[in-house]
């Protein structure tokens, strides 16, 4: 029994400087906290979020900036909602909280007709109540508890359903110019947040509105994603990869690159980049090394 225990420690410890070292390394890629920041953490009571909350206490002890930690969450009025769980939970923590009460339920399944998606409808309601409160409290941030899984969902729901290449950004400004939005959870996977969320047995409370829709689209994206990743083991996060790393150049949108007036360039310079030969570096996103191997040589010495 001891032995187990102490190898579930070592699992723990190991899972949880792997989700410190993503989390840290999202922050200062995207200078998400920044000196004198007052960030305002979602917690909507699912794993994620208080995933996020819990690393984000963990890093503000030896953070290189001072920053403040309010907790926020939006309570909804869904039926059956356990009002008491976050308050006691948060209590314990001895951290600045705030339980925001919008009944957005009612307006959602009044609004929305049966069997038809509410998350659309529902996020809007709450992310313009949470964007007025963190003005309200003087909040210079505003943490979501999105994680890489959730970013990649939503490039393939764009992509799919409406025909946008469009994802969710680590950090964002509002349209107003008035929140920055960040998502510090950006480099985690889903199954790392999920065994997290297990160890520390944080007190999960489900969605009555989304968490019961089992038909969702983006549930059907999951489900491809996961699919492919058993399949190709590391595909999801070379998806993500790949939206760090984008060519407008090598797209469609002329609003993006200016296609309309190139022009040739038949200089030395030009030639030498464009027979550049190819570096080890290429074989990144390369399921098949050995072909990508073959490959390089192949180009290199021909």
């Amino acid at each position: 029994m001891d032995q187990l225990s102490r190898k579930n420690r070592l699992e723990f410890n190991k899972l949880q400087k792997r989700l410190r070292r993503h989390v840290g390394r999202a922050i200062a890629d995207y200078n998400m906290i920044e000196e004198g920041d007052r960030v305002m953490v979602c917690l909507s009571g699912g794993k994620d979020s208080y995933g996020m909350l819990d690393i984000l206490l963990s890093l503000q002890r030896t953070a290189p900036v001072k920053f403040e930690l309010v907790a926020v969450n939006l309570d909804q009025k869904q039926p059956g909602f356990p009002e008491h769980v976050l308050p006691a939970y948060l209590d314990a923590l001895d951290i600045e909280y705030h339980i925001v009460e919008r009944d957005t339920y009612s307006i959602v399944k009044s609004v929305v007709p049966e069997g038809k998606t509410t998350c659309g409808l529902c996020s809007r309601l709450r992310r313009g109540t949470l964007y007025g409160f963190a003005e309200k409290i003087g909040a210079t941030k505003i943490a979501l508890g999105h994680h890489r899984d959730d970013i990649v969902e939503t490039l393939f729901l764009n992509l799919f359903y409406a025909g946008r290449l469009k994802a969710m950004p680590p950090k964002l400004r509002s349209d107003d110019k008035r929140n920055i939005i960040i998502r510090p959870l950006a480099y985690c996977p889903e199954e790392d947040l999920e065994a997290f969320a297990q160890a520390r047995a944080f007190p999960i409370i489900p969605c009555n509105l989304c968490g019961s829709q089992e038909n969702l689209q983006r549930q059907v994206i999951k489900e491809m994603l996961r699919g492919w990743d058993k399949q190709f083991p590391g595909r999801v996060e070379t998806i993500f990869a790949a939206l760090q790393r984008v060519s407008p150049s090598q797209l469609a949108d002329n609003a993006l690159f200016n296609f309309t007036d190139l022009t040739l360039d038949r200089s030395e310079s030009a030639a030498i980049e464009d027979d550049a030969p190819l570096s080890w570096s290429d074989l990144a996103t390369t399921e098949d090394t050995t072909d990508a191997v073959n490959i390089i040589n192949a180009v290199n010495i021909g």
